[in-house]
């Protein structure tokens, strides 16, 4: 009920009361807004109370807000049915919602920030997870090999103590001494999550820009304003705002609530400073807003034809030619108005076709404006949110980290060239072996009881023998149930407990990631009440089951095959 009567009441700020959508929409076209969001929300909780008359409350919300992804995917699943028909209708309208965001840049712009942070955690919580899980059959080797050269004592403790100035080194410096033990494939893990900390610098700077955008309510309102979805909060948040996108955004506000003579000065000194042909446009949609089809007022309409006519000058745009063919129509000079239409057509006949389908005899209709460009939304980002978070990962410079993170990946490559006496493990028994406690690596990487048993079969005694490898199945017996029981916690776990450690993080890393991709799209989005990214939250659970499925059907598999 909360969240209704908040719809509700952005409803009622947003939208004047009107008897039906047809002229709800009529009404927010008139203020040069076409999508209401908050009217379109609330048709969709009744279409959720009404199941009935589902579809045709959704295909007005779908009137009132052309641009919003959640109605196509409310419509795709109340349309859908056991048809050819009810499928293509679902499908074409999930396509369409898909494509919506394309047109919606807040959405868009939270759901690739939801996507970024849930890719990033997910790296980073497959890392530690992996460390956790490898520790527990890598330790004692590394204490083996403590125990047999002491001197190596000293550099391992170094490798631990520099990488505990980060909790991301401290990651690093265990996965690299668990990496000496890793095959060589495995080993590549290890490398990925050393080149990632040399790319922290950017990632952290990504994951600051978004969190920033995502919370910025200037932002919201340029977008807002620009994408025709509401003047009313631009023109109050951006009012002092001195900036060239906030202050072109607030004169189009206050253009489009009908204020013209404010915005015309507005426009004409955002001129000084950003002589650009979208403002000679506006400024002159701001005169037909002066003229409002009063013929004693037909001078604005030559002060308009004169700023779009500027416009051309500096950079054809077909919104310029368009608003001088409709201007010279409303002067009853109609070849001057088709030669303008058809240069308009020749420019972007699309748009042309966009501004037709909303003309109408009002001000913010018979003209065509002109709004920044999502290239400029993320120009503003880049330019305007420039402080870079750690979020407490880090008491130094990321780029301390990016350099320290160079100097692992060096460490590591020396360790694995140089390092050729390490301990292992049998095969059969696992017990832990090395070339200095031993007098040779045996066949299979078997220690000498066991290749014994297995392979020299005269050295052992017939009941020694038997207990040997009565020993050596209970041991993997119990391995085995090991690796079952840790196959229905995480996928892959079983698989890097197993020494499989490369394949089973890339199936718990895309696990964690579609896991976690509902989460941070409740947590990264600011206003959750009017944003939602359901079918895609839906669709990563789907796909999370599916690697848990798939993950589980290939351990059995490998079970049954003896852990190959």
């Amino acid at each position: 009920m909360k969240r209704i009567a908040v719809l509700a009441l952005l409803c009622c700020l947003t939208i004047p009361s009107a008897p039906d959508a047809s002229d709800v929409y009529d009404t927010q076209l008139n203020s040069g807004i076409r999508n209401s969001e908050a009217y379109s929300r609330l048709l969709i909780r009744q279409a959720h109370d009404n199941r009935q008359e589902a579809v045709a409350l959704l295909k007005k919300a779908l009137a009132a807000s052309p641009d919003l992804p959640l109605v196509y995917f409310e419509l795709s699943m109340h349309s859908f049915s056991p048809s050819v028909t009810g499928i293509l209708d679902s499908f074409d309208y999930l396509i369409q919602g898909i494509d919506a965001y394309g047109r919606n840049f807040l959405w868009s712009l939270t759901l690739i920030g939801s996507i970024f942070f849930a890719f990033v955690l997910s790296f980073l919580l497959a890392a530690v997870i992996l460390a956790f899980i490898r520790l527990v059959p890598d330790m004692p080797l590394l204490i083996h090999d403590i125990q047999e050269s002491p001197r190596r004592a000293g550099f391992f403790a170094a490798v631990v103590a520099l990488s505990a100035i980060s909790p991301l080194l401290l990651v690093a410096g265990v996965l690299i001494l668990l990496g000496i033990y890793m095959k060589r494939s495995d080993k590549a893990v290890v490398y990925a999550y050393l080149v990632f900390l040399v790319c922290s610098p950017l990632v952290f700077k990504t994951a600051s820009q978004i969190a920033q955008a995502s919370s910025s309510g200037a932002l919201k309102a340029i977008v807002q304003v620009n994408e025709s979805r509401g003047n009313t909060y631009a023109a109050s948040v951006l009012r002092n705002s001195s900036d060239i996108p906030s202050v072109f955004s607030y004169a189009l506000a206050v253009k489009r609530q009908g204020l013209y003579s404010d915005a015309i000065p507005l426009f004409k000194s955002l001129l000084a400073r950003w002589p650009d042909p979208r403002v000679y446009v506006d400024l002159g949609n701001s005169y037909i807003g002066l003229y409002n089809f009063d013929e004693s007022k037909k001078d604005a309409l030559e002060e308009a034809a004169r700023y779009y006519s500027q416009s051309i000058g500096i950079r054809p745009l077909s919104s310029a030619y368009y608003n001088l063919s409709q201007v010279s129509r409303e002067m009853l000079d109609f070849p001057k108005g088709d030669e303008y239409f058809a240069a308009a057509l020749s420019i972007n006949r699309t748009a042309v076709a966009e501004y037709r389908s909303i003309s109408g005899r009002t001000p913010n209709r018979i003209v065509a404006d002109e709004t920044l460009s999502r290239k400029e939304f993320r120009r503003y980002i880049r330019e305007r949110f420039t402080s870079v978070f750690t979020f407490g990962m880090s008491l130094l410079p990321l780029s301390t980290i990016s350099a320290l993170a160079l100097g692992l990946i060096v460490v590591f490559y020396l360790l694995n060239s140089r390092l050729r006496q390490k301990a292992y493990r049998c095969r059969k028994c696992g017990a832990i072996l090395c070339d200095k406690c031993e007098k040779g690596i045996m066949w299979g990487q078997m220690c000498p009881q066991c290749f014994s048993s297995l392979v020299k079969l005269d050295e052992m005694d017939a009941r020694e023998r038997v207990a040997r490898i009565l020993a050596i199945y209970e041991q993997q017996r119990k391995r085995r149930a090991r690796i079952r029981l840790l196959s229905f916690t995480l996928p892959g776990v079983s698989f890097i407990f197993g020494g499989r450690v490369l394949s089973g993080f890339l199936f718990l890393w895309p696990f964690l990631f579609l896991a976690l991709l509902p989460v941070t799209n409740r947590v990264c989005v600011p206003d959750s009440n009017l944003v939602s990214h359901g079918f895609f939250s839906w669709s990563a659970l789907f796909g999370a089951a599916v690697i848990f499925i798939v993950s589980n059907i290939i351990t059995r598999k490998r079970l049954v095959r003896g852990w190959r």
